[in-house]
C-alpha cells in the first residue's frame, strides 16, 4: 500500500469519513446548549490501530464560549463514538479527543500584524 507522508491511504479515508460523521453529528443530532453552531470540525488524526482519534474543532466565539463548547463535546463523546460505530464499519471504533483549532485565530493574527506593517511602511514612504 502507498504511504503518503507516513499515513497510508486507509487511514486517510478513515479519517476523511469520521470528519464528515462527526460534523453532521455536532451539526443536527447534538442538543447541549453549550455546543455553538459556529463549530465546525476541521481535521481529524486517527491512530494505525484505530485505538484514538484526536478531533480538531474550529469554535468561533470568545474564549470562555470555547471552553464550554468544549465541555460540552467531551461529555457528548460517548454519544459521537457510539454514533460512529453504527455509521462506519470499522472493527475497532476509536476512542473520541476533541482538540480546538486554533489555526484561524492565528491566521488572522498573523494577516493583522501584516497590515500593521505594510501600514507602518505606507505612512514612513509618504
Amino acid at each position: 500500500m502507498k504511504k503518503r507522508s507516513g499515513i497510508n491511504n486507509r487511514i486517510i479515508r478513515i479519517n476523511d469519513e469520521i470528519l464528515r460523521e462527526v460534523a453532521n453529528i455536532i451539526r443536527s443530532e447534538l442538543k447541549d446548549p453549550r455546543i455553538s453552531k459556529l463549530t465546525s470540525v476541521t481535521k481529524v488524526d486517527t491512530t494505525n490501530d484505530l485505538s484514538f482519534t484526536k478531533i480538531y474543532v474550529s469554535i468561533m466565539a470568545e474564549e470562555n464560549e470555547k471552553n464550554e463548547v468544549m465541555e460540552g463535546l467531551k461529555n457528548a463523546s460517548g454519544y459521537i463514538r457510539r454514533q460512529l460505530a453504527n455509521r462506519i464499519n470499522l472493527r475497532n471504533t476509536p476512542e473520541v479527543k476533541f482538540c480546538i483549532d486554533d489555526s484561524l485565530d492565528y491566521s488572522t493574527k498573523i494577516n493583522d500584524l501584516l497590515k500593521q506593517v505594510h501600514d507602518s511602511r505606507e505612512s514612513e514612504e509618504l
